[in-house]
């Protein structure tokens, strides 16, 4: 019998210690990383301005994980809703931003995480009601050898009592009463290899991840995405969840998620600043330039990096003349590029995409 059919997932709070010199040690820059982030974001004048900009490059590497790939162009188009323009894997991501907006607003609105909060992102990211699993038969399988590395839970009754229990462990702190960050690593391996759902269990753990972190007050808003992290360390990702499994090695999976909330914060500083600072360019651009200028309509420019009409009629409650003018005389300009896609036109802030681009 190998190691893997020996080990069996159990219910939290763990029997090990995971409060060791390393990992102590690696907590307090990955805080003073997050609280610079939270600082930092609570700079931008409209909060939607990160959610929308930053919640899409999570999608985006959040699904490319699950290997839906998708172009940056694909998604900004997605986001214009444009009749001539549905590609499917476009639309995979959208539904994952949708479920990420979904698990914020109900985190914040109950201040619980909770197994009905979870169903509800799995809910809308797979638009079904398919729930936890019913059906034995899941297994994850090694992609290239199709041999099968790790079999989950697999009746619905051992499905539903560990995630009862994970979110017990999640809302209750007299449970145990680790650094939130150890935590959110243990909820992120426990999630994962319960993997409740048929299917969206990767994304679902990812959204997870974030709004356990606002839950205890490390973020206010959405925006610390691991998906990045995760994909460029992704053979590190699994095999250490998978070592946890077989070699019950927990420092060095805690030890990998803090190093990533960590450098993921530190990158996310950088380009919040450079966004803040471009802003401050267009403002200035569109305040000395332009007598229609206002501070929604830069929000506007800058909470879609691809923007249209309609856009710009519901954010500055102006007529489609009004607004067709507005865009396209900043096109005319410089400040904004036009393109066509088949009977409508969108307008790209070029600057913008270019610096969610290279991330």
């Amino acid at each position: 019998m190998s190691v893997q059919e020996k080990w069996e997932l159990m219910e939290l709070p763990l029997k090990v210690d995971l409060e060791t010199r390393q990992i102590l040690k690696s907590l307090p820059s990955a805080h003073a990383a997050l609280a610079e982030l939270k600082g930092i974001a609570s700079t931008i004048p409209n909060q939607n301005i990160l959610i929308n900009t930053l919640g899409l490059q999570e999608a985006k590497d959040s699904s490319a994980i699950e290997n839906i790939i998708t172009t940056h162009d694909d998604l900004y188009k997605s986001e214009l809703n444009l009749d001539a323009f549905k590609p499917l894997n476009a639309k995979e991501v959208q539904n994952y931003i949708s479920a990420l907006k979904k698990g914020f607003e109900l985190t914040s609105q109950s201040g619980l995480l909770t197994n009905r909060i979870i169903l509800q992102i799995q809910e809308v990211l797979e638009e079904n009601t398919a729930g936890f699993r019913k059906l034995p038969g899941t297994a994850l399988k090694n992609a290239a050898t199709g041999e099968t590395i790790y079999t989950p839970p697999q009746d619905f009754d051992t499905i539903n009592r560990l995630m009862a229990n994970l979110e017990n462990f999640m809302n209750d702190p007299a449970i145990c009463d680790y650094d939130p960050l150890i935590k959110m690593a243990i909820i992120h391996f426990q999630f994962e290899s319960i993997h409740p759902f048929y299917d969206g269990n990767g994304r679902t753990g990812r959204i997870i991840n974030i709004l356990y972190l606002i839950l205890e007050k490390l973020q206010t808003l959405p925006i610390l995405y691991l998906s990045s992290y995760i994909i460029k360390n992704k053979s590190d990702y699994y095999r250490l969840l998978q070592e946890v499994r077989e070699k019950n090695s927990w420092e060095e999976w805690v030890l990998f998620m803090v190093h990533g909330i960590e450098k993921t914060s530190r990158e996310t500083i950088d380009l919040i600043i450079k966004i803040r600072e471009l802003m401050m360019n267009y403002k200035y651009k569109l305040r000395d330039s332009y007598k229609f200028y206002s501070q929604d309509l830069l929000n506007n420019l800058f909470k879609h990096p691809y923007t249209k009409i309609e856009f710009i009629v519901n954010d500055l409650n102006v007529s489609r003349i009004t607004a067709a003018n507005y865009l396209n005389k900043l096109a005319e300009d410089g400040l904004l590029k036009k393109e066509k896609l088949g009977t409508g036109n969108y307008y790209i802030n070029e600057p913008l995409v270019e610096l969610l681009t290279r991330r």
